[in-house]
């Protein structure tokens, strides 16, 4: 269905920031869902935000003062082969490592089922003290 690309892990240390960034590309959609997921080895995949082509999103309450997700400059309204989903990560916390994924999905109700046709390979986060 869709090429998810993550990009912008790393390193980074207890306190500071990290961007990540998702494209898309293959068919063209305006109803969708793009979300971020991470897992840590050996435990559950855990959904950290997600982005509806509504305009809605959702990051789950006890992240919601520490991330946050948007497009940037581009224009919310804009089909999916053309929008790159940013993560924002801020004042990172030691439990914040793990391997980020991006998902995509032509059903917007991929959103509140976390089932998702796309995903990207993953982008490693590691923090440091």
């Amino acid at each position: 269905q869709f090429l998810v690309v993550e990009s912008g892990g790393g390193s980074v240390q207890v306190g500071g920031s990290l961007t990540l960034s998702c494209a898309v590309s293959g068919s063209n959609y305006r109803n969708y869902c793009m979300g971020w997921f991470r897992q840590v080895a050996g435990k559950e995949r855990e959904e950290v935000a997600h982005w509806d082509s509504d305009g809605s999103t959702r990051v789950p309450p006890a992240l919601r003062d520490r991330f946050a997700i948007d497009k940037g400059r581009v224009n919310v309204n804009i089909d999916i082969r053309n929008t790159t989903l940013y993560l924002r990560m801020n004042n990172v916390k030691s439990e914040d490592g793990a391997v980020y994924y991006c998902a995509a999905d032509n059903d917007r109700g991929a959103c509140y089922r976390n089932s998702y046709a796309s995903w990207g390979k993953g982008t490693q986060v590691s923090v440091s003290s």
